[in-house]
């Protein structure tokens, strides 16, 4: 699921299906991943990979929640493993470029 907010910057949210509408809490982290920041389009991986890449040269800011989603961050090199933070098991990474 990718979405995209207009601000001063590009913001591109990218979210696994299985984990959005879910309230991550653990500690003192917390991540709401349902409502209208993270309710995107449905895409297949290929679509999504296209995109963020058209969207980084764009000078965009990323948060990817999920599996699926932080594995195409670092599949495309936005992310290593020491960017990842998991809340309650689930991999969540930002992005600012």
């Amino acid at each position: 699921m990718l979405k995209v907010h207009k601000s001063y910057r590009l913001v591109v949210a990218v979210c696994d299906v299985d984990v959005f509408g879910r309230k991550l809490e653990e500690g003192n982290k917390a991540l709401d991943v349902g409502g209208n920041f993270f309710k995107g389009k449905l895409m297949s991986e290929g679509e999504i990979c296209k995109e963020v890449v058209r969207y980084n040269k764009e000078d965009a800011t990323f948060n990817f929640v999920g599996e699926n989603s932080v594995r195409i961050a670092k599949k495309l090199g936005l992310v290593t493993d020491g960017g990842v933070i998991r809340i309650e098991g689930v991999p969540i990474a930002l992005v600012l470029l």
